[in-house]
């Protein structure tokens, strides 16, 4: 029997989906063929997917060095997306959220954040804001063992907002 990197009971992040957990793996025959799938159920909301094995679509909880390279990129204070339009920025934010590249998140929660305290932000950079706050608290939180809101309290800190 083949090996599989995650195993039931494991935690991983959907790129784009957040942190999921795999509750069971199961073959179905698809095309007259026979796969695996994981059974996921996304933390944030308890949603089920079920996605190939083979799909490479998880990865592990980031590592201690990559925490430490988030809250990096979180405390520059400079804007990775220069562009004007704000749906231009918004198209290159959805690609880093997309990603699934924590440092990417980081990027755009950090942008957001400078870029909310000289203007207001368009409808829908509120809610990638959100989307990306949302992706890494609950990351972070289980990579240092942390209850979320003591993550977002390092981001107030951080952008010296209110949460």
């Amino acid at each position: 029997m083949e090996s599989l990197p995650f195993q039931v009971g494991d935690k991983a992040v959907y790129p784009a989906h957040g942190v999921v957990e795999v509750t069971d793996i199961e073959q179905k025959e698809v095309g007259g063929e026979t796969h695996k799938f994981y059974i996921l159920r996304m933390l944030d909301n308890g949603m089920k997917v079920m996605i190939p094995t083979g799909a490479n679509a998880l990865r592990e909880i980031m590592s201690p060095a990559a925490v430490q390279e988030v809250f990096e990129v979180l405390r520059e204070n400079k804007i990775a997306v220069e562009s004007t339009t704000w749906n231009r920025r918004y198209r290159e934010y959805k690609d880093k959220i997309d990603s699934g590249d924590p440092k990417q998140i980081a990027e755009v929660l950090r942008d957001l954040y400078l870029l909310k305290n000289d203007k207001d932000l368009s409808f829908g950079e509120r809610k990638m804001l959100d989307t990306a706050k949302a992706l890494l608290v609950k990351e972070l939180s289980i990579a240092r063992d942390m209850k979320e809101n003591e993550v977002e309290n390092e981001f107030v800190d951080i952008f010296q907002v209110t949460a």
